[in-house]
């Protein structure tokens, strides 16, 4: 099995305890109550495979508040080979990452060494709330599947900056915007063929597992809604010229794009039941593991942070009957019947966190 963490360790992180966590390979339970430390130790590895937290962008955050560094170390198993992560955060500056010894000179560049999908509470928002969460789900697994596709996007946020920084400074608008016009175009039009292509693999997938989880009895229809299509992005920012010369703001482009989620033809955000959102955002994130597993040939790790609390047993038992020969590492706050029976799986590990303080248990 590829992809699977070994060990974390960990210094000065928010509450936890100096110490080093070893893994196996199966499933692996931290249970406590809550504000113990729990998402904590997912977040350091979320933060491992991505160069950012899931909570918040401000390195003081993560490090103890006592403290003004703080550092962390993933070994990852590759096959017959190890991998280690290193993060080093110091408030004031900016985060060090190295893999293997070489440092990175963009967080970015971290992306795909240890792939993650991430299951928490928020992650319901995916259907109820603003598009920013959809389109983070996208960017995130194809960041993960492509450097290209990440290097597009970090290009494109960062000359859509430009351009918004003229609108609002003013100045020789006209003469300048197409400057910037141009390469929006350029990199827009990637990210929307990328998203597109992931989208159109993504349905079929999700609407398997939905199927599934309802027993045929429903259907999910998941769309990509750009903002503006491959072939028109161009000319709908021009168009759009002297509306964003007004607003002081770029109101086209695919930072505005959106997912749209239809149970049996009806849109389920205005009419689907809580249960029916639950399991949708249920098949997006299993779906966001079958694709990284079609694409890449390895499976992902996957964090469950609290979710199965959110779930009924019925759903809680689907989950881990359709997650096989991966490594899953899940929070939860007691040993119910549900957890006791996992336990029972030789390959399953347990650790109690109490105030930081991380012990195992047999």
């Amino acid at each position: 099995m590829e992809n699977v963490i070994d060990s974390l360790s960990f210094k000065n992180y928010r509450n936890l305890e100096e110490t080093t966590m070893e893994f196996n390979p199966g499933i692996n339970i931290i249970y406590g109550n809550n504000g113990m430390g729990k998402t904590n130790i997912l977040e350091t590895i979320f933060l491992c495979s991505t160069g950012r937290s899931h909570r918040t962008h401000k390195i003081s955050n993560l490090i103890n508040f006592e403290r003004q560094s703080a550092g962390i170390v993933l070994y990852k198993k590759s096959g017959k080979y190890t991998d280690k992560i290193n993060i080093s955060l110091k408030e004031g500056e900016k985060k060090g990452i190295s893999v293997n010894g070489i440092a990175l000179r963009k967080t970015s560049e971290l992306f795909g060494n240890l792939k993650v999908v991430m299951f928490s509470p928020e992650d319901m928002g995916l259907i109820n709330g603003g598009p920013n969460l959809r389109r983070r789900f996208m960017d995130m697994e194809l960041c993960q599947l492509s450097k290209i596709y990440c290097h597009n996007l970090e290009q494109y946020f960062k000359v859509l900056k430009q351009r918004n920084n003229l609108l609002k400074n003013g100045g020789n608008i006209r003469e300048t915007l197409f400057v910037w016009d141009r390469q929006l175009a350029e990199y827009g039009c990637k990210i929307i063929a990328s998203r597109k292509e992931f989208m159109e693999k993504t349905a079929p997938v999700c609407n398997d597992y939905y199927s599934r989880l309802t027993e045929g009895r429903e259907n999910i229809e998941i769309s990509y809604k750009p903002e503006s299509s491959e072939g028109d992005f161009a000319d709908r920012l021009k168009k759009s010229l002297e509306r964003d010369i007004y607003y002081k703001n770029t109101n086209n482009g695919p930072h505005r794009d959106d997912i749209t989620f239809k149970i049996n033809g009806s849109e389920i955000r205005a009419f689907g039941s809580q249960g029916q959102k639950k399991s949708a955002a249920l098949a997006l994130k299993l779906s966001e593991v079958e694709i990284l597993k079609k694409e890449t040939g390895n499976m992902p790790v996957l964090l469950l942070d609290d979710v199965l609390s959110e779930l009924d047993r019925g759903r809680q038992e689907f989950i881990l009957n359709s997650l096989k020969n991966m490594q899953i590492i899940l929070t939860c706050t007691g040993m119910d019947s549900f957890i006791e029976n996992m336990r029972k799986n030789e390959k399953t590990k347990v650790f109690f966190v109490n105030y930081g303080k991380i012990t195992v248990k047999i």
